[in-house]
C-alpha cells in the first residue's frame, strides 16, 4: 500500500535493496571531518538550489511522473530557513555529531515551523550514528524509551532529543517484507533510507528533513505542497495510520489547531470515525497529549476541534456537556465563557513558553464551578484578586470595589451585580473557592465523569480520567489560600511580566498570578464595547 511512493522517485532496474541497508548510512561515504563548517558560520555551504527530480524521463501523466513531482530537494534559503533560526543547544549537538563524521538532520515539526516562520516547540535531530555512539560523543547523555529508544543530550538546562536511523530502521522493518529495485535518476541509497524514515512519520507536514550543512530540505511525501495548501494529511492512508497509532488522531488535532490548518477529506473522515480508539491510550499519554493541546498557546482552537470531531465528549465530557446545554453547535463560530478563558490563556503562551498542566486544569475546574452556580461579577473579581495576593480577601475587596470597567454580561455564568456587604462577599468568595476544589474532585472521579453526558443518549459514555492524584492535589493548592487563612509572609507579585520558566515548572505563585490574570481579563475584558 505504501510501497508505490518509492516509485515516484525511482526508475526500476534489477537490483535489490535488502534489510541490511537499514545500517548503510554509516557505510555510505561522508564528507571528511576536516571539511565540516560549524552551523554558526554564516557562509552557505551550497551555492545553488537543488530542485525536484522532475527531470526524469518517465512519460508525462504517468503515475510515476505524478509521484515524482512531489519529491523535492529544496534549497533551504529559498524556503527562508537559515541556521541562525536553530537554537544554540541544538547547534552544539549537530556540530558535535557532524565533526565525528556522522550524517545529521533536523526532522519533524521543527522543519515545518521554520518554513512557516514559527517558533518550534523543540528541535529533533536524526543521525546516522548509533545511539551508543551518540552517548560517547557527549558527556551528559542518556538513552530513554524502550519501544522507540532515543538519546537525551543534556546541555545546561536544555535537553536535545537525538534519534538514530538504525533504531528507526529496525522499527520500520517490522511488518515490511518487500524487495526494492535499483534507485536511479538522482535517487540513491541515502535517498532510500531518508525516504523510509519519512514513511514512518504521522503527517506529511511532519515528514520533512533538513540537512543544515548542505542547506537542503528533503521532501519525499509532499509536505511542502500541503504546507502551501494549509492541509493536514497523513503520510500513509489515514485509516491505517490511526489504527497503527491512535495517538496520531490527537496529534493531528493539535497541529491543525496550532497552525490553523484544515484536514484533508480522508484524514477528517477517519479522525471522526476512529475517535473512540483513543480510549485505549495509557492515561499518562492522554494527559501528555492534552497538555500539548492546552498549554502551548492553541487551547481554544484545540477545544473547538475536539468538539467538532466528537473527541471532547470522550476526553472532557463535563465540558462537552456544557457545550450541549448552551446549544453550542459542532461548527459554531460563536464564543462562550469557557472558550474565552482559554483564548485569554492562549494570549499569554507560545510553543516555547508553555504553562504547567495545573493551570489549564484549574481553569476547567473554575469554569465548571461557575457554570454550576453562577456568581456576581464582583465575587469573581474578588476571588481572582485573592488568589493573586495569597488569600488576603480584605485587600481584594478594597481593590475590587474600585473597578470602574464593565463586566461581560453576555456570559450565562455571571449574575446581575448586587449590592453585597463585606461579609456576604467574603462568604461567597470562599464558597466559590470550595466549589472549584469540588469541581476538581469531580473531574478526577470516574463516576461523575461518566454521568456528565448521560442526559444525551446520542453521546458516548466516557469515564476517562487522566488527571493523576498528585496533579489533583497540586491544583487544589492553588485555591487553599482563599478558603483558609491568608498565607503568612506571602508577597504579591509586582508587575504583569510572567516568569515562563517558573510557570512551566508549576511554581505556585506564578500559576496563581497567571490564573488570576486570565479570570479577571475574561470577566472584565479590555476590549468590551
Amino acid at each position: 500500500m505504501a510501497i508505490p511512493r518509492l516509485a515516484f522517485a525511482c526508475k526500476p532496474r534489477c537490483f535489490s535493496l535488502r534489510p541490511s541497508l537499514v545500517h548503510c548510512l554509516s557505510k555510505v561515504g561522508f564528507g571528511s571531518v576536516a571539511a565540516i563548517q560549524p552551523l554558526d558560520d554564516a557562509e552557505p555551504i551550497i551555492k545553488h538550489a537543488i530542485l525536484s527530480s522532475d527531470h526524469s524521463h518517465a512519460k508525462e501523466g504517468s503515475e510515476s511522473s505524478r509521484r515524482k513531482s512531489e519529491w523535492k530537494k529544496l534549497n533551504a534559503k529559498d524556503l527562508g530557513i537559515s541556521t541562525s533560526m536553530i537554537d544554540r543547544p541544538t547547534r552544539k549537538v549537530l556540530n558535535g555529531l557532524k565533526k565525528k563524521g556522522y550524517e545529521v538532520y533536523l526532522v519533524g515539526g521543527c522543519v515545518r515551523d521554520l518554513i512557516l516562520k514559527r517558533t518550534p516547540k523543540d528541535f529533533d535531530i536524526l543521525t546516522s550514528a548509533e545511539l551508543k555512539e551518540v552517548m560517547r560523543a557527549f558527556s551528559r547523555c542518556q538513552i530513554v524509551g524502550k519501544r522507540f529508544p532515543i538519546c537525551h543530550v543534556h546541555l545546561d538546562d536544555t535537553i536535545v532529543e537525538v534519534s538514530s536511523f538504525s533504531t528507526c530502521g529496525r522499527n520500520f522493518s517490522r511488518g515490511f517484507n518487500y524487495e526494492f529495485e535499483e534507485l536511479d535518476d538522482g535517487c540513491d541509497e541515502k535517498d532510500y533510507i531518508r525516504w523510509r524514515n519519512c514513511l514512518q512519520r504521522d503527517l506529511t507536514i511532519n515528514s520533512l528533513m533538513f540537512d543544515p550543512y548542505a542547506r537542503i530540505v528533503y521532501d519525499y511525501m509532499g509536505g511542502i505542497k500541503d504546507i502551501k495548501k494549509a492541509k493536514v494529511r497523513t503520510v500513509i492512508p489515514a485509516s491505517t495510520s490511526f489504527q497503527e497509532d491512535c495517538a496520531r488522531i490527537l496529534r493531528a488535532i493539535r497541529i491543525a489547531a496550532r497552525l490553523g490548518f484544515r484536514f484533508s477529506r480522508e484524514t477528517a473522515h477517519f479522525v471522526k470515525h476512529l475517535s473512540f480508539s483513543i480510549s485505549r491510550l495509557d492515561r499518562g499519554r492522554l494527559l501528555m497529549e492534552m497538555n500539548y493541546m492546552l498549554a502551548y498557546g492553541s487551547a481554544e482552537a484545540s477545544l473547538r476541534l475536539l468538539w467538532k470531531f466528537g473527541l471532547l465528549e470522550l476526553l472532557l465530557p463535563i465540558q462537552a456537556a456544557y457545550f450541549v446545554r448552551r446549544g453550542f453547535r459542532r461548527r459554531d463560530s460563536r464564543s462562550n465563557m469557557l472558550l474565552s478563558l482559554f483564548s485569554n490563556l492562549d494570549k499569554l503562551l507560545a510553543p516555547d513558553r508553555p504553562c504547567h498542566s495545573s493551570l489549564w486544569i484549574a481553569i476547567l475546574a473554575f469554569h465548571k464551578a461557575l457554570f454550576d452556580h453562577p456568581r456576581d461579577p464582583l465575587v469573581v473579581a474578588v476571588f481572582s484578586l485573592a488568589v493573586y495576593n495569597g488569600g488576603d480577601i480584605l485587600e481584594a475587596v478594597n481593590i475590587a470595589r474600585k473597578i470602574t470597567k464593565s463586566y461581560d454580561n453576555s456570559f450565562y455564568e455571571l449574575l446581575e451585580p448586587r449590592n453585597l456587604d463585606f461579609q456576604t462577599l467574603k462568604d461567597e468568595v470562599m464558597d466559590l473557592a470550595a466549589s472549584i476544589k469540588g469541581a476538581v474532585s469531580k473531574m478526577t472521579d470516574e463516576y461523575f465523569v461518566s454521568q456528565a453526558m448521560t442526559g444525551y443518549p446520542q453521546a458516548p459514555i466516557s469515564d476517562l480520567v487522566f488527571i493523576p492524584l498528585a496533579l489533583y492535589l497540586r491544583v487544589s493548592r492553588i485555591f487553599e489560600c482563599v478558603i483558609g487563612r491568608a498565607e503568612r509572609g506571602f508577597v504579591s507579585k509586582q508587575g504583569s511580566e510572567i516568569d515562563y520558566e517558573s510557570l512551566a515548572m508549576g511554581s505556585l505563585p506564578e500559576v496563581r498570578h497567571t490564573f488570576a490574570r486570565i479570570v479577571f481579563d475574561t470577566v472584565y475584558p479590555l476590549n468590551l464595547s
